[in-house]
């Protein structure tokens, strides 16, 4: 079989660029170990987050980095034993998240940002998935006045430099538009611009059926049997081996298996997280993805259930779950809203790709012609994953990027 492009992985970033790749003209074959979108875009909170300018940085205030340490939190944990091969990414990411740095990047990072809900509605008018996109927004809501007056000084911040829409809410009207939360909060923010995804999973899918429709293939295959050949790029599939002019690497929190071996050194990691779904009590209603601001955990009502997600775990890749946050989490849920009983036999565990800088590797190769990177979107998969597609199919096709690709490039490391 001859392709245009193998674009290697399923994931929502993997089938936005070959849905783009495929609009464009291009024959393109999606591979991938197992079906699309089983892995990290099966699970997370389902949200399109244009308010998040700001990438999740790492804490610099010394009472979060002493709470952490303790290991005994929900909106982080960590193996002891990962440590000290993380240790140096974590320097890495802490340097970035310094004030001054973060703001840098975030406005090299808008860009993408502001552009993450019109690039996903276009491509579910197109696949037919507009029934899964909710224009909600998403729910912060704060115990303590402290934290809800640093927040409100914050969102002002992101409301100026970006023009990103918010209401400040007290808590009469964060009751009002969430009237089953069972605890009396201080407030809250309700980002009103971001979008809400009741079904990832399926969106995903949706992405793919437009793909095939176009004309695109999809292939089970292994992406470390990929292999430079003298017109263009080789990869072993269950249809045979696949040849290509160029290959996309799109293998989220798996990309170093492939660039490692092909003598890059990128300075990726993976953040775990959990989630779980469960019943709501009686006709209780989580009407927007809303956060637990101050105990660190995330509630989103999906077409399965309310959807109970955690923050960053630090561990190997490939470490046996320790679902330990869930656990945390569970109970102090119970006690903000009426869940039922649990949906799911077992936590479902997903591995976001990180670079230290915050910021997607997207563009090519620094040293393989016809190599294409989109990896590395941390916690912001499915709100990139769209624009991302369409970015890289420009670089691809050399029509003029819908941004400057400059920043995500990977010669930047």
């Amino acid at each position: 079989m001859r392709k245009d492009v193998v674009v290697l992985g399923a994931g929502i970033v993997g089938v936005s660029i070959a849905v783009h790749l495929q609009k464009r003209g291009r024959s393109v074959l999606l591979v991938d170990k197992r079906k699309p979108g089983e892995e990290t875009s099966f699970g997370n909170a389902g949200l399109i987050q244009r308010e998040g300018v700001y990438p999740y940085g790492f804490p610099h205030d010394f009472g979060a980095l002493l709470r952490y340490a303790l290991n005994n939190t929900i909106d982080a944990h960590y193996h002891w034993a990962a440590i000290p091969k993380l240790a140096p990414f974590l320097w890495q990411y802490w340097m970035h998240s310094r004030p001054a740095q973060h703001k840098a990047i975030a406005r090299m990072y808008a860009p993408l940002i502001e552009r993450s809900v019109t690039e996903h509605m276009a491509l579910a008018e197109e696949s037919g998935s507009t029934h899964l996109i909710r224009p909600t927004g998403w729910m912060k809501v704060f115990r303590d006045e402290k934290s809800r007056d640093e927040q409100f000084a914050d969102a002002e911040e992101v409301k100026r430099d970006f023009g990103v829409n918010f209401d400040a809410l007290d808590t009469r009207a964060v009751a009002e538009r969430e009237p089953h939360l069972k605890v009396e909060t201080k407030g809250g923010i309700h980002w009103t611009d971001p979008a809400s995804v009741s079904d990832p999973h399926m969106l995903t899918m949706g992405y793919v059926g437009l793909f095939e429709r176009l004309g695109g293939e999809l292939a089970a295959g292994d992406a470390k049997t990929l292999e430079e050949t003298p017109t263009g790029w080789r990869v072993q599939t269950e249809r045979g081996p696949v040849e290509a002019g160029a290959v996309v690497i799109a293998l989220g929190a798996w990309a170093d298996v492939v660039t490692t071996k092909l003598g890059y050194n990128l300075p990726l990691a993976v953040k775990r997280g959990y989630h779980m779904h469960y019943k709501p009590q009686g006709n209780a209603v989580l009407n927007r993805p809303t956060l637990d601001f101050d105990r660190g955990y995330f509630l989103a009502p999906m077409s399965k259930g309310i959807r109970l997600t955690t923050g960053a775990e630090f561990a190997n890749r490939d470490a046996p779950k320790t679902p330990v946050q869930l656990g945390r989490a569970e109970p102090i849920a119970r006690e903000f809203f009426p869940l039922g009983e649990r949906v799911d036999p077992e936590p479902w565990m997903g591995m976001r790709p990180c670079t230290p800088d915050m910021m997607p590797v997207i563009g090519p190769a620094p040293k393989h012609k016809n190599l294409w990177f989109g990896f590395g979107h941390a916690h912001h998969g499915l709100t990139l994953g769209p624009v991302t597609g369409r970015l890289l199919a420009e670089m691809i096709t050399g029509e003029q990027p819908v941004v400057d690709p400059k920043p995500y490039r990977a010669d930047r490391f």
